[in-house]
């Protein structure tokens, strides 16, 4: 077990050396939608990439996961099989749409698992953002 220092360290540590092995910009946040992001989480079990659809109004957070609903085969050829929650709660309570995928037996304890981290993380990443960027006008048409 870690003090919640060391582990604070190590995580800053993952996410240095995680930029440092792939210096690229990733959309993330960048998608001209707001509450409409794709992120990277890792913790001491898993790893993941998801979209993250978080507008309050769940009238156009339905919306927009229908659109990508509306394109589940062609986002698979983009980044395999993947999760789906229409109304995913989140530890704070809040609840979004989430589309997402894991990878499983890696922490980000544990140096010896980075590196397969860091390729799920590019490879998945990059292909939701060339589904999303394939798709965007389709997608921001809500």
């Amino acid at each position: 077990m870690f003090s919640k220092q060391e582990a604070q360290q190590l995580k800053k540590e993952f996410w240095t050396a995680f930029g440092k092995s792939f210096p690229r910009k990733w959309m993330l946040y960048d998608t001209k939608i707001k509450d409409f992001s794709f992120k990277f989480h890792a913790d001491n079990k898993k790893a993941e990439v998801s979209l993250d659809i978080e507008m309050k109004d769940e009238i156009f957070r339905n919306a927009y996961y229908e659109k990508i609903w509306s394109l589940e085969d062609i986002l698979k050829d983009y980044v395999g099989d993947f999760n789906k929650d229409e109304f995913f709660t989140l530890e704070n309570g809040k609840v979004i749409s989430k589309i997402w995928i894991e990878k499983h037996h890696v922490s980000i304890f544990n140096k010896n698992t980075w590196s397969e981290i860091f390729e799920f993380f590019v490879e998945k990443m990059d292909g939701f953002e060339r589904f999303y960027y394939e798709y965007e006008d389709f997608i921001k048409d809500v």
